[in-house]
């Protein structure tokens, strides 16, 4: 079966980047599969793409080695089963707050006997290889994301769960559940003791955390307290700031530091 980098990357005891996908374009999949990422993944929660854009777009990060994963709308086994069979090495699941919404996350994205998944691989297994099904189990990523109190208050419990491979914490959301405003890189210092206790509590239990960030900065900050699975930003939101920095000086005549 083909490998999967990023699981690779841990067993190592390193950082996987991940490029992140909002826009619903194969193009633009296949430009960011082309960058120094180590995983592409694409949102299906925030971003624009449905099925039949998530599968071309996966089609065009396999010109790569870049771990194609998913992030799912939801906590929804048929969603979870439709995006590992069109080859997704690993699925991102939002709202986790309990320990029975783990486990149910966790067997949907897994073959019996530590899953219900449904056979029928169809595209996962052509990109996987004809060993897939006997291998899939070990080699697809699990990653339920923690993005609010309940969650936070749930932890221990949730990462108890088998076969649970890794932690994303959703810090806008987690903010907001926290009375505080929505935005990368919160400041605040309860948002932050809780991200920080996130990554204690994953390397006590031996699941990695994973953050998304909207800094470069923020982005070590997160390596430095433990996390070895990071989004940065997305492709939208990268277009949106060069614009929005390079218009009003294409304007005034005046060029911006690394911008063209």
């Amino acid at each position: 079966m083909r490998e999967n980098k990023v699981k690779t990357l841990w067993s190592k005891d390193e950082c996987a980047l991940t490029g992140w996908l909002a826009i619903p374009s194969s193009l633009s999949a296949e430009m960011m599969a082309q960058q120094d990422f180590d995983a592409v993944t694409v949102d299906m929660q925030h971003g624009a793409a449905d099925y039949a854009d998530m599968l071309s777009m996966l089609q065009a990060i396999s010109t790569t080695d870049k771990t194609p994963m998913v992030r799912v709308p939801w906590n929804d086994p048929a969603i979870i089963g439709r995006v590992l069979d069109a080859g997704a090495y690993g699925v991102i699941c939002p709202m986790v707050n309990t320990a029975a919404e783990c486990k149910a996350f966790v067997e949907a994205c897994r073959y019996y006997p530590e899953g219900g998944r449904s056979v029928g691989p169809i595209r996962a297994g052509l990109y996987g290889g004809s060993d897939y099904f006997p291998n899939a189990n070990k080699t697809i990523i699990t990653m339920a994301m923690i993005e609010h109190k309940d969650g936070v208050a749930n932890l221990d419990a949730i990462l108890a769960t088998p076969g649970l491979d890794a932690i994303f914490v959703g810090p806008s959301d987690l903010a907001v559940s926290m009375d505080h405003a929505p935005g990368f890189d919160p400041k605040w210092p309860d948002v932050k003791e809780a991200i920080a206790l996130i990554a204690e509590r994953c390397i006590a239990a031996g699941v990695v955390p994973g953050i998304h960030v909207g800094s470069v900065a923020a982005g070590e900050e997160m390596r430095q307290l433990g996390y070895k699975f990071i989004a940065y930003l997305s492709d939208f939101r990268m277009l949106q700031m060069a614009y929005a920095q390079a218009l009003p000086a294409l304007r005034a005549g005046k060029p911006v530091p690394n911008v063209p």
